[in-house]
C-alpha cells in the first residue's frame, strides 16, 4: 500500500490566499506563509518519490510502468558468442527482459531509503526558480545531486538477486557472458534501473505540479495551484 506523508490542513485558507495574492511571483521570495520555498520542494519531493517507489517495488513494478520498463543494458544485448546467439530467438529476448525489469524490484529497495535521505538533507539555493521550472525541475535537480549514488545503492542487492534467481532464462544469459561476473551484470542492470527510477519520481512530480490538490498537502496546494 502507498504510504504517503499528509500534512495537517491548518492555515490552508491563509496559504491559499498569500499565494493568490502573488507573494510567490515576487523576485528573490523564498517563504510564503511562514512555510519556506525548500520546504515546499522538500515536500514535492518526498511524495513524488514515495509515490514512485510504492510502484515500483510492487511485483512487476518496472515491467508494468510504461515510465520506467527498460531494454536489455548494453552488456546483455552487445555481448558476443552464446548469448548473441540466443538473442536471435524473440522469445528468448523478450523474457530475459522481462526478468531484469522483475530483477530490478531489488535495486529499487536498496535505493528508495537513500533518496528519502537525500530529500531530508537537501540543501537547494534556487528553491524559487525549482517551483517556477519545468515538469521535473526538482527531480532534476535532486538527481544532479546525487550522481551515481543510487547507482551505487543498488549494486548489492542486485547481485544477490542474481545470485538467488531460479528463473532458467535469466541463469542462461549470466552463464553465457563472456568474462563478466555477476557484479558486472549487477552494474550494468543498476545503469538502466537509475534511469529508469528518475524518470518515473519525475513523472510523479509532473502528475503532482498539475494536480496539487490529490496531495492534500496545503503548502503545496497553495504554491502550485497559483502557477
Amino acid at each position: 500500500m502507498e504510504n504517503i506523508i499528509t500534512y495537517p490542513i491548518a492555515r490552508r485558507g491563509f496559504l491559499a490566499g498569500t499565494a493568490a495574492g502573488g507573494l510567490l511571483l515576487m523576485p528573490g521570495c523564498t517563504s510564503l506563509g511562514g512555510f519556506s520555498m525548500t520546504e515546499a520542494i522538500r515536500r514535492l519531493l518526498t511524495i513524488s518519490s514515495q509515490r514512485a517507489f510504492a510502484k515500483l517495488t510492487a511485483p512487476g513494478g518496472f515491467w508494468d510502468s510504461e515510465v520506467a520498463r527498460f531494454d536489455l543494458p548494453e552488456l546483455f544485448s552487445g555481448s558476443g558468442g552464446t548469448l548473441r546467439s540466443l538473442l536471435t530467438s524473440g522469445v528468448f529476448k523478450s523474457q530475459l527482459q522481462k526478468q531484469l525489469n522483475l530483477v530490478a524490484e531489488k535495486g529499487a529497495e536498496r535505493a528508495a531509503p537513500v533518496v528519502y535521505e537525500a530529500v531530508r538533507n537537501i540543501s537547494i539555493a534556487d528553491a524559487v526558480g525549482i517551483v517556477r521550472g519545468g515538469s521535473t525541475a526538482a527531480t532534476t535537480y535532486l538527481r544532479g545531486q546525487m550522481g551515481s549514488g543510487l547507482i551505487n545503492a543498488m549494486i548489492p542487492g542486485l547481485s544477490d538477486a542474481l545470485r538467488v534467481s531460479s528463473d532458467p532464462v535469466l541463469g542462461q544469459a549470466i552463464r553465457a557472458l563472456s568474462g563478466v561476473d555477476i557484479g558486472g551484470a549487477a552494474q550494468a542492470i543498476a545503469i538502466r534501473a537509475d534511469n529508469s527510477i528518475w524518470y518515473q519520481i519525475g513523472a510523479e512530480e509532473g502528475d503532482i505540479r498539475a494536480n496539487p490538490q490529490a496531495t492534500n498537502d496545503p503548502l503545496l496546494i497553495s504554491v502550485f495551484k497559483v502557477l
